[in-house]
């Protein structure tokens, strides 16, 4: 991997200034080298102080983010489609102006749970909306990743499968895919051949538990994961662990992700846990590798 990183929520509910920057320092005191914030409003935030911050503590920034039903770009409602395919517009250059390298997350459609199945036509709305994002994060110096989730928290890509052929349907070589153990872990036949499928189209990752605590304490399957992501040559490309808690909490994440309880209650321990894991993982996986190869 290139760079592990942690979710900004593991630290801050992300409504102040101050709460962020604390996320920040929290990160690099835990030996992170990039942060995930979700979408920052420049009329609310400092993004020039953000900025600064993390260029103090050596962190890279990621923003993440989903559309609300107004803005939903995979509607058939074009007035809905073109408030969203501005939305994301601003939400790049948010990005460009806080130092960040990447947005990723629910890009394409709603953040929720629909109650109908997608059309072609609100599809096709939303891969024309990312393609127009990308022209727009291209000039930015931005990368696009589509966060795969489950049926939950949207009905248009729940599976690899599905955003390969979305990416397709934009028409883009630089659009890419965000991968998520917790979503995989629902969706996904098998996590690690969804990984495999994906391939170089895999930019982001996510590491999450499948009950959204510490990892390697749940029922998710690690050591196939991370030999599929050797295997892929993901050496180069950067991880995140996600996790959430009722006891430190953004309100509208709770509703739609249903974060009802406490998964933890410190976030120091959780965080130097999930770092020594992963890297502990990582090189296990490496190691694993060359002695097949050998053998």
């Amino acid at each position: 991997m290139r760079r592990l990183g942690i979710h900004s929520f593991v630290w801050t509910a992300g409504q102040s200034q101050d709460g962020l920057e604390y996320a920040l320092d929290k990160a690099a005191e835990h030996g992170y080298r990039m942060i995930e914030f979700a979408y920052l409003k420049p009329e609310k935030f400092d993004l020039d102080r953000l900025a600064k911050k993390a260029q103090e503590n050596d962190i890279e920034i990621v923003v993440t983010m989903g559309l609300p039903a107004t803005a939903d770009v995979s509607s058939t409602d074009r007035a809905i489609v073109a408030k969203g395919t501005a939305l994301l517009a601003d939400a790049v250059k948010a990005v460009r102006d806080i130092g960040g390298i990447r947005l990723g997350g629910i890009l394409y459609s709603m953040h929720g749970k629909y109650d109908a199945m997608p059309t072609e036509d609100g599809w096709m709305n939303s891969a024309g909306a990312i393609a127009a994002t990308a022209d727009v994060a291209k000039d930015s110096g931005v990368e696009i990743v589509l966060e795969v989730v489950n049926r939950f928290e949207s009905n248009l890509l729940n599976t690899t499968a599905q955003g390969l052929k979305f990416i397709e349907d934009t028409g883009r070589d630089d659009v890419y895919l965000h991968l998520d153990t917790f979503h995989m872990n629902i969706e996904e036949a098998s996590p690690a051949a969804a990984i495999r499928m994906a391939g170089d189209k895999c930019r982001y990752f996510h590491f999450n538990e499948n009950y959204r605590g510490y990892l390697g304490t749940g029922t998710i399957d690690f050591p196939s994961i991370f030999a599929a992501l050797v295997d892929i040559g993901y050496d180069d490309r950067d991880v995140v662990f996600e996790s959430f808690s009722s006891a430190i909490v953004d309100e509208a994440l709770s509703r739609v992700c249903g974060i009802w309880r406490d998964t933890w209650d410190d976030n120091n321990p959780l965080a130097a846990h999930a770092r020594q894991f992963i890297e502990q993982r990582w090189a296990e996986a490496k190691m694993q590798r060359t002695i097949n190869a050998k053998a």
